[in-house]
């Protein structure tokens, strides 16, 4: 993976995740405490440390809401910040990140520096205006410590997550996720079919009933009406309905859905995996998306695509994951 792809794709994450704390608090702006948040949910090796450590993120959230409070005390305001509630980032708009937030992204990118989640976490706990100390502090660690351990952490790479082997004929992609759940939590909800509609946004809604699922039961989805946000969405009538198989459920690491449009019989059924392995504060998710390669002058007219391919399956396999780990946060 290229520095310009992990860049971006740290970017991406971290802002999404950063942006979803800050609407719990009712803020349209991210600053770096919401960042610090991020990367303790982060799969890369900077979420890794941090939970080593200890700080997991009820823990972390518990220190910064005391670390503002204590500010305000500090110049003489009795008062408290309301209390949070539920993410709504997706269901509103106008966020941004702060001056500072932006900036120290932009510097863990640049000149001898990687632009991962590592890097910006080495940028985090040096930043001067001292906030992130004083919350590493209330968490019992040090800016010192956490630098020792990412030294260690680069140090000593962990062995990379077995992938299943692409099968020929097919395209495929595959990401990992952190989720603050243990995995039998994740389990439950990756084997529930009401669920579903949560997780794969191309269901807006299913006809689950209470009974247990099991492998080979199928249900009947329909797409979704308008976007979280209230915004109607516009889809073509041969994509309303999805089927949807349980193809797999292999407890308690491995399940894998199909879906298929019934209507559109050009389009061949879709694949989705996940393997869940626990870690350090919660599970780590590998997703994999899959389906059969076009053939013919369908296949030879894509291939200029395939760049922009790459990057929808990527984009497909983010949303699935983030929207997992929201659901426990």
């Amino acid at each position: 993976m290229s520095k310009f792809t992990r860049a971006a794709q740290t970017s991406q994450s971290l802002s999404l995740a950063a942006m979803e704390e800050a609407s719990r608090m009712g803020r349209r702006e991210a600053d770096i405490d919401h960042m610090f948040l991020a990367l303790v949910i982060s799969d890369q090796s900077a979420g890794r440390v941090l939970r080593e450590i200890g700080i997991d993120l009820d823990a972390a959230r518990l220190a910064v809401e005391e670390q503002h409070e204590a500010q305000l005390a500090s110049l003489g305001i009795d008062a408290s910040f309301p209390a949070p509630g539920r993410i709504v980032f997706q269901e509103t708009d106008g966020y941004q990140w702060s001056k500072r937030a932006s900036d120290l992204i932009a510097r863990s990118g640049g000149k001898e520096r990687e632009g991962d989640a590592a890097a910006v976490l080495r940028e985090l706990v040096i930043e001067p205006s001292g906030l992130i100390l004083d919350i590493l502090q209330r968490l019992g660690t040090t800016p010192a410590e956490v630098m020792g351990r990412l030294d260690h952490a680069d140090a000593t790479l962990p062995e990379a997550t077995p992938r299943r082997p692409q099968e020929k004929g097919r395209v495929s992609g595959t990401t990992e996720a952190f989720v603050p759940a243990s995995v039998d939590q994740v389990w439950e909800f990756r084997t529930d079919p009401s669920r579903v509609p949560d997780w794969e946004v191309s269901v807006g809604s299913i006809d689950a009933t209470d009974e247990s699922a099991r492998p080979g039961m199928l249900w009947q989805g329909r797409a979704p009406q308008a976007r979280p946000d209230g915004k109607p969405l516009k889809i073509k009538p041969q994509f309303h309905r999805r089927t949807i198989e349980l193809v797999k459920a292999e407890q308690p690491a491995h399940v894998v859905w199909q879906f298929t449009y019934p209507d559109a019989t050009h389009r061949g059924p879709t694949l989705t995996t996940f393997d869940l392995a626990s870690t350090a504060g919660g599970t780590q998710v590998t997703i994999t998306t899959s389906w059969a390669r076009s053939t013919g002058w369908r296949r030879i007219v894509g291939l200029p695509m395939r760049p922009l391919l790459k990057f929808v399956i990527w984009i497909g396999l983010f949303q699935t994951g983030s929207a997992i780990s929201r659901a426990f946060r």
